[in-house]
């Protein structure tokens, strides 16, 4: 008989929202921060930057469907459902608002899109390194390229390819996109998040539908106004090969801070894409700033 090891089981809990069980880590007390990450990433991303923040508030992490220990969701993603989305999650866990978004990567643009529809629920946002497009226009065959992305996700997870790649997948990400070049979650999450036969159908769906989220976003801007609350931006300028490639990511970023009358933009010559890693003192900060405003 094969001895099989027993499934580690993640910290926090499981709320269903929609039909779907979602991973959620709550830590701390007192007014509420809720943070999202990038494409394909997990609760364990903030891991460096949540305990600079306990003490001064409650810290709410989430793994969207198929990412982290969440179950899928047969809807692809759209920038209403992961708004809503947000907000169901905050209604089942009674969490009282308004509340802080931080977000990382393409999860800006679900926090954004919350904001927007739920200006009265927002506090403040605080984006790091968001995912930016100035004039996003969704793309043909969308349904089309959701279903491969999914029959390729499910031909990985069929044939053992996920659990072989997936963690190594993530090490060489943050090896590229990060200045510490290795990883510092814990190991066992990593191998049941990014070896399920879950993560890779999410993440490349999440990848073959990023236009037209982004279209979603640029439309609902021109309809819905921004809450007047605080808004930082980290952009990270450290991992661009050419001077002229970093101007135009920090004036993007410059230009989406200005969005707010209180927004305001970081510039961290010290950090490349995942900031929580190379700077989680700065994300920590923006996080403060905007709960005191």
């Amino acid at each position: 008989m094969i001895a099989r090891h027993p499934v580690p089981v993640p910290p926090g809990e499981f709320v269903r929202i929609d039909g779907t069980a979602l991973h959620v880590v709550r830590e701390g007390a007192g007014p509420v921060v809720i943070a999202t990450s990038g494409l394909g990433g997990a609760w364990f991303d903030w891991d460096p930057v949540v305990p600079l923040l306990t003490a001064d508030c409650t810290v709410v992490r989430f793994d969207r469907p198929g990412l982290g220990y969440s179950q899928p969701d047969p809807r692809a993603p759209t920038l209403a459902h992961e708004a809503d989305r947000i907000a169901a999650l905050a209604d089942a866990l009674a969490l009282p608002g308004p509340y802080i978004l931080l977000a990382h990567s393409l999860g800006a643009f679900h926090v954004e899109g919350f904001a927007r529809m739920y200006p009265e629920r927002t506090a403040g946002l605080v984006l790091v390194d968001p995912s930016n497009e100035e004039k996003p226009r969704p793309r043909p065959a969308r349904q089309a390229r959701i279903r491969a992305a999914r029959a390729l996700g499910g031909a990985m997870r069929a044939t053992g390819v996920s659990r072989a790649i997936g963690p190594a997948a993530r090490r060489s990400i943050l090896f590229t996109q990060s200045r510490r070049h290795r990883d510092v979650a814990d190991a066992r999450w990593v191998r049941g998040s990014y070896g399920s036969g879950r993560f890779f159908a999410a993440a490349l769906t999440e990848n073959a539908t990023y236009f037209d989220v982004a279209a979603e976003l640029a439309d609902l801007r021109r309809v819905a106004p921004l809450p007047d609350v605080p808004l930082r931006v980290l952009a990270a300028a450290g991992g661009y090969e050419s001077l002229a490639a970093r101007a135009r990511w920090v004036r993007a970023l410059r230009t989406l801070a200005n969005l707010s009358p209180q927004g305001r933009c970081e510039v961290l010559d010290d950090s490349a894409h995942f900031v929580m890693l190379d700077r989680p003192d700065a994300v920590g900060t923006a996080v403060r700033e905007a709960l005191a405003g």
